[in-house]
């Protein structure tokens, strides 16, 4: 009989708390040719408008400096060299893709570089809410579309743990380089613009995220073999 049919979705159609991007969804956007292509491009596109910003916004950033002060290009960076590794193999199972110390280490550095910038962009905007919320043009691109994207970031990030692993090694260098962006964010005040003062509220809840995700990848990531 038809409402006997068992509804129960399949387990890798729910999400979890290790995995919030169910594995159906993840295979189906980065197995397939066209999906993980697109998904590039989207990301690509998306590095180009944060450059954009950045270049128009910098003040004397050493260039050195750069990849440090432009926080979210960064991220979008890294994920798209842990995305482009999938392209060998496409077709296969994520379950399939390399996997190896190197690799490691690119995806822990996408994982904890994404989910900090998507978090941070929005507790930054809102911690003074007043000076970007509103209805107008130039509001819905500085507040709603730039937390919209930003928050985006997790679920990128989340879709790498379906395919990354990490190392020992390999989350010590993100927690110590995170750090140092932290240094170099607030100590030498090359932070991303803000419309106010960051103070020490901004600083010290950053430095909390630096550790919050790294502890997050050790939790949520499978760990290499040879770990």
């Amino acid at each position: 009989m038809g409402g006997d049919q068992d509804t129960t979705p399949p387990r890798d159609s729910q999400p979890t708390l290790r995995r919030p991007v169910p594995q159906q969804h993840a295979e189906s956007y980065l197995s397939d040719g066209p999906s993980l292509v697109g998904l590039l491009v989207v990301t690509a596109t998306a590095f180009l408008v944060g450059v954009r910003f950045y270049v128009e916004t910098m003040p004397d950033v050493p260039t050195l400096v750069w990849p440090l002060y432009a926080d979210s290009p960064t991220a979008l960076a890294l994920a798209m060299l842990s995305l482009a590794t999938l392209l060998p193999n496409l077709g296969k199972p994520l379950s399939k893709a390399p996997a190896n110390r190197p690799l490691a280490y690119l995806h822990t550095l996408a994982f904890v570089w994404l989910v900090k910038y998507g978090l941070w962009t929005a507790i930054a905007l809102n911690r003074r809410a007043d000076l970007y919320v509103g209805l107008g043009g130039e509001a819905l691109y500085d507040y709603w579309f730039i937390i919209g994207t930003h928050l985006l970031f997790v679920v990128l990030a989340f879709g790498i743990l379906h395919y990354g692993r990490t190392t020992r090694g390999a989350l010590a260098v993100s927690l110590v380089a995170l750090l140092i962006n932290d240094v170099v964010d607030y100590g030498f005040g090359y932070h991303p613009p803000l419309r106010y003062e960051p103070g020490l509220f901004l600083p010290v809840v950053t430095a909390g995220l630096s550790v919050g995700v790294v502890v997050l990848a050790a939790v949520q990531f499978d760990r290499l073999e040879a770990d």
